[in-house]
C-alpha cells in the first residue's frame, strides 16, 4: 500500500491502495521565517517550536550528513516513492512556477521532475549542509537544467520561507522525523500561495514491522525487557486527520507498501543508514549489546527468511 499526502492550500491528495511491491544554480539563506509556536532562545535545530520532543533533531541532522556520503545513486525504493509522488503533478492542470522541496529524498525528487509541474524555481531545503552540497554537485547530471535551483539549510520545524511565497511544497520521506507533524504541515500551508499544492510521502506505522518484531523478541530473551529501537510512525487512520488539522482543503490520502528484500539484516541496516532513516529517538538506548544484535539478526532470519535466503522488509508510506 502506498500513501502520499497531497494538499493544496485548499487541497490534498493520495493514491489508491495497491498491492505490496517487491522490489542556472544559486545558494541563499532566507532571513524571513515564521512558526506555529513561540520560538525560544537556542539552536534552531534543537530548540524548535515543537513543545513535544520525540526525536533528537541534532542527531537526525548528523544522520542526514552521514547519509550524504553513503547515499546510493540508484536506490530503487527511494526512486519509486519519489516517482509516484511527483507523478501526481501530472494530475493537476495548473502549473507551479515556484516549488519548495523539504528534506527526505531531495535528490530523487529533483531527478524525477522531468518538466512536470512547469516548475521554474526550485528551492531545496535540508537540515544538512552536506546533503545539499551533494544535491548541488549532482545537478550537472540532471535533466532539469532549465530550473533555477536554490539551496537552503533549514529545518522543517521552523520554515525560513516567506508566507504565501511558493506554489508547491513537496516532501518525500522526511516529515515523519518532525516532533510536531501537524505544526510542520501548518507551516507548509502558510508558505503556500492561495490554491497551492502540498505533496508529501511519509513512512507509515507498518514500516519495518519485521524488524520491530525481531528486536522485541531478542531484547526480551537477552535483556529481559525492551527499549525503543524503531521510531514511532503515523498510522493510516491518522493521515487524513493530520491534513484536516493543518487546514488543508480537499485532503486526499493514499497508502502503499513496498517489500524490499535483503541478503541479511546487516544489509537492511546499511540501507537505512544510507537513507538517513536510523533511530533518532530522544529516549533511545545508546548502546546495543552485541549478543542482542546477533540475536535480532538470527530471529529475523528464522522468522521471515524466504527459501532463497533473503529477508523481507516492509516499507509503508502515505
Amino acid at each position: 500500500m502506498r500513501r502520499f499526502l497531497f494538499s493544496q492550500t485548499s487541497c490534498s491528495l493520495l493514491r489508491r491502495q495497491r498491492r505490496p511491491k517487491d522490489i542556472p544554480h544559486r545558494w541563499f539563506i532566507s532571513s524571513t521565517s515564521f512558526s506555529t509556536a513561540e520560538y525560544e532562545d537556542g539552536d534552531a535545530f534543537q530548540n524548535s517550536p515543537s513543545k513535544v520532543k520525540i526525536f533528537d533533531r541534532h542527531l537526525k541532522r548528523t544522520q542526514r550528513a552521514r547519509a550524504a556520503w553513503l547515499l546510493r545513486p540508484n536506490d530503487s525504493f527511494v526512486h519509486a516513492v519519489a516517482e509516484n509522488l511527483v507523478d501526481r503533478l501530472e494530475d493537476c492542470k495548473k502549473t507551479f512556477p515556484t516549488a519548495l522541496c523539504l528534506g527526505g529524498s531531495l535528490q530523487a525528487v529533483r531527478q524525477m521532475l522531468r518538466g512536470r509541474g512547469a516548475i521554474q524555481k526550485f528551492i531545496m531545503m535540508d537540515t544538512s549542509y552536506d546533503m545539499l552540497k551533494l544535491c548541488k554537485s549532482s545537478q550537472r547530471d540532471s535533466d532539469n537544467e532549465n530550473i533555477e535551483t536554490s539551496y537552503v539549510v533549514g529545518d522543517e520545524e521552523f520554515l525560513a520561507i516567506k508566507e504565501s511565497s511558493v506554489d508547491l511544497v513537496i516532501s518525500c520521506l522526511g516529515l515523519h522525523w518532525t516532533n510536531d507533524l501537524p505544526g510542520a504541515m501548518i507551516q507548509c500551508k502558510l508558505a503556500l500561495k492561495p490554491d497551492g499544492l502540498f505533496l508529501a510521502a511519509i513512512l507509515g506505522g507498518e514500516t519495518l514491522k519485521e524488524l520491530r518484531i525481531a528486536c522485541t523478541v531478542a531484547q526480551m530473551e537477552r535483556e529481559g525487557g525492551i527499549s525503543p529501537r524503531v521510531s514511532p510512525l503515523a498510522q493510516v487512520r491518522d493521515a487524513g486527520n493530520l491534513l484536516t488539522r493543518a487546514g488543508f482543503a480537499l485532503p486526499g490520502v493514499d497508502v502503499d507498501e513496498y517489500v524490499v528484500r535483503y541478503n541479511s539484516a546487516l544489509d537492511l541496516i546499511e540501507h537505512l543508514r544510507a537513507m538517513g532513516e536510523t533511530n533518532a529517538l530522544l529516549q533511545r538506548t545508546n548502546i546495543l549489546k552485541r549478543e542482542t544484535a546477533l540475536a535480532t539478526a538470527a530471529i529475523y532470519d528464522s522468522m521471515f527468511a524466504a527459501e532463497d535466503g533473503t529477508i523481507p522488509a516492509t516499507f509503508q508510506h502515505m
